[in-house]
């Protein structure tokens, strides 16, 4: 066996299907000797099962494949059916991407992070569809009565050399095989790439453009009527008593209204009706996890978990301490789900990024055997993390069982802001040693308040050994250590997490903890290279491991300008980040000047604005460059709002903001005019991640451009962070009401 051939299954059925086995071969680990990542061990993890996942051939001349990943926008159904029409040469509109119900056999097969769904999933589906060409070859081959050797594949249809014709459709029955085979299969060559590689649009762009494309609540599902919760003033509270029942269920077009585990639910003829309700419930609330709490007091208690710092050493040292607060994990679609619990059995419809874990926590939230709850998996729009948590799913199935009536439920804005999943608040202290031009030693302490990683690794096992209290916190330092990488030669490092502060809804916000630890670490840069007489971009080039990462870092700095004149108070930052096999190197030019800093914008913070974002990335084989280029561009306006704008403000157990009014992503006003994404060419055989890659650099090059703008290092984020420009919403009611006219604003 060498990189491309393999051997796969026909598995039994009445048509053509095919899976791969990738037991045999190279395996998907294969590099165990060297230092692992995240990545690595999530790839492993899904080996054992990648033969359950299976390309299927259709006698309408069209190929199917159910993902078992979610997509959430990042493109992953347009990437993997780019593979399977490769190795079908197949065109790309005859393959049918959709997404795999929960299926708990697939074990850790399942879940949708840390970058791992084209590198774990590009392999095995590449053989599922090789085993299909080869025996779609065979079954023409004996059609003909002529040599497999004398055939092509091309456009879905096989020809001969006497120039007969035959549709893969038309083969598909007879292709298949009444028991499971085992089939060896040589995958395309790199060099015979014709749809691998080449940039394609998004398969689903149309129907996103024009409103077509079918989301949760989208979804029509006989009987399922609008619900929506009653939520506490302060984050986790419960319901003490509800002192107007009769009256909220008398309001026009309400149907039912019931206390579940997280609030009071409604559920109405429409969302309008519902917010109405919502709106006159009069509820008395017990405490939340965390009443009382602000930022001040979180931020000493993170002061009080830091780990120490080694011995200080007698060589000259440079350190800082930075501030990174709340941040809220919602994607713009709302949090969402539809629920059917009745008769014993349960039919659940959400986006979600770790389905087994939802299916089997559903079904013991419910009393349920496993095999009676179904969970379908949605497209989702947007996630970021937030949908590898399922909150929304769990209340509909257990609001939908209280009842004994289909749910569609949906969370409000406010929701999502003050109760949903958030970023944690952390600290992350950087020490560097020197002497002379030599850096001696590296060591950072980060403080976060506790990520729950309560997903695990897809399934119920992992999920509850992260929910222990032990096995928290060693899942956490596992996942801070394998998900970081050390990219320079700085001597002895030593990288340290300590978490503290239950009571949060926190959550896995894109990157997780890499772009505050790598905003840390390339500040400190800035300054060290500063203290040794050295250019940062030089210094960075000097110090970088390999020469991969220097040639990101070379491409960035060549094709933004480095060093180019610029006038006072406006400055260029630049960084470098790596992670899952993937390389990165971003360049910022910041406009810092009184009147740009000052311009009046209306309920906002204008603040400093970027002007110029050049990025340059390598992660390897691409399957879609025009894919790649998308997702760093997401990227690098997720890092510019982690430096500059995006935050929420906690105060008395609750967080000030309630809509993505009060939550200032990257706005117009901050997006840079000039963009650059450039992506790097490569000879590897295999694909990085890259979902994530590009949030850290991009954040780290903001503030290293602002530093140097300013003349002082920022240390506190976002750069915004102190200025509340708007009016906080009331928690009672917890969200605000519904709009009277077209021109109101929620």
């Amino acid at each position: 066996m060498n990189r491309r051939r393999f051997v796969g299954y026909v598995l039994a059925a009445p048509v053509l299907v095919t899976a791969a086995d990738l037991h045999h071969g190279e395996p998907a680990a294969a590099d165990l000797t060297e230092l692992l990542d995240l990545n690595d061990i999530m790839t492993a993890a899904a080996l054992p099962t990648s033969g359950l996942i299976s390309v299927e051939i259709n006698p309408d001349g069209t190929a199917s494949f159910a993902l078992p990943r979610a997509e959430v926008g990042q493109g992953i159904t347009t990437s993997t059916a780019m593979l399977i029409a490769e190795e079908l040469s197949l065109p790309l509109h005859r393959v049918r991407v959709t997404l795999a119900d929960a299926r708990p056999e697939l074990l850790f097969n399942q879940l949708t992070g840390a970058s791992n769904t084209t590198i774990a999933t590009y392999t095995p589906i590449r053989v599922a569809a090789a085993v299909a060409r080869h025996r779609l070859l065979e079954a023409a081959a004996a059609l003909f009565g002529a040599p497999v050797t004398g055939l092509r594949l091309e456009d879905g249809v096989i020809t001969d050399r006497a120039g007969r014709r035959v549709g893969i459709g038309e083969l598909a029955a007879t292709a298949a095989s009444p028991k499971t085979l085992s089939v060896p299969v040589e995958l395309a060559p790199r060099e015979s790439f014709t749809v691998i590689g080449k940039p394609h649009s998004r398969i689903d762009a149309r129907d996103a453009v024009t409103g077509r494309k079918k989301f949760a609540m989208d979804l029509d599902v006989a009987g399922a009527k609008p619900a929506m919760l009653c939520r506490p003033p302060t984050i986790n509270g419960k319901v003490g008593a509800v002192a107007n029942l009769g009256e909220v269920l008398a309001m026009p077009g309400v149907t039912d209204v019931v206390t579940v585990s997280t609030g009071v639910a409604v559920r109405a003829e429409t969302f309008g009706q519902c917010i109405d309700a919502v709106r006159a419930l009069r509820v008395s609330w017990r405490r939340g996890t965390v009443d009382g709490k602000s930022d001040a007091t979180v931020l000493a208690e993170l002061a009080a978990a830091e780990l120490p710092l080694g011995p200080r050493p007698p060589t000259p040292v440079v350190e800082g301490r930075f501030t990174f607060h709340f941040r809220s994990n919602s994607a713009l679609e709302p949090n969402c789900a539809i629920a059917d619990v009745r008769g014993g059995r349960a039919e659940i419809w959400s986006g979600l990024k770790s389905p087994i874990v939802a299916k089997q926590a559903i079904a013991a939230r419910l009393g349920l055997p496993l095999g009676n709850v179904t969970v379908h998996v949605t497209e989702g729009g947007g996630s970021f993390g937030r949908k590898l948590f399922f909150d929304a799913a769990l209340e509909a199935a257990e609001v939908s069982q209280k009842i004994g009536k289909p749910v569609k439920l949906m969370w409000h804005r406010a929701d999502d802001a003050r109760q949903g999943r958030t970023h944690p608040m952390a600290t992350s202290r950087v020490r560097v040693a020197y002497a002379g031009d030599v850096v001696l030693g590296y060591e950072q302490r980060h403080t976060s308040v506790t990520t729950d990683l309560g997903h695990g690794l897809g399934e119920l096992f992992t999920a509850m050994a992260a929910k222990l209290p032990i096995g928290d916190a060693a899942f956490a330092q596992t996942f801070f250590q394998f998900s970081h990488t050390s990219p320079y030669r700085f001597g002895v490092h030593s990288r340290l997490l300590s978490e503290t502060g239950k009571g949060f809804n926190t959550g896995s916000m894109r990157n997780v903890y890499s772009p505050d630890t790598t905003c840390a670490r390339e500040l400190i840069v800035d300054r060290l290279a500063d203290r040794m007489g050295k250019d940062p971009y030089r210094f960075r080039l000097d110090f970088l491991r390999d020469e991969r990462a220097r040639a990101v870092l070379r491409q960035a700095a060549e094709a933004g300008g480095w060093g180019r004149a610029l006038p006072a108070g406006v400055a260029q930052g630049i960084a470098f980040h790596s992670e899952y096999k993937g390389v990165s190197a971003a360049l910022m030019e910041i406009d810092c000047r009184p009147e740009t800093v000052n311009r009046p914008i209306r309920d906002g913070v204008g603040g400093p604005r970027v002007t110029r974002a050049v990025f340059a990335v390598d992660v390897g084989l691409v399957v879609n460059p025009r894919g790649l280029e998308a997702q760093m561009m997401g990227c690098v306006m997720d890092g510019i709002a982690l430096a500059l704008t995006s935050s929420l403000h906690l105060r008395d157990g609750y967080f000030l903001e309630a809509s993505w009014d009060n939550y200032f992503y990257t706005r117009q006003w901050n997006t840079p005019p000039d963009l650059r994404i450039i992506i790097m060419p490569s000879s590897s055989e295999r694909p990085g991640g890259a979902g994530e890659l590009g949030v850290a650099a991009a954040m780290a090059a903001v503030a290293c451009a602002y530093g140097r703008a300013t003349g002082t290092m920022p240390t506190t984020f976002p750069i915004n962070h102190g200025t509340l420009s708007f009016t906080p919403k009331p928690t009672i009611p917890p969200i605000p009401a519904s709009p009277t006219d077209g021109g109101t604003r929620a």
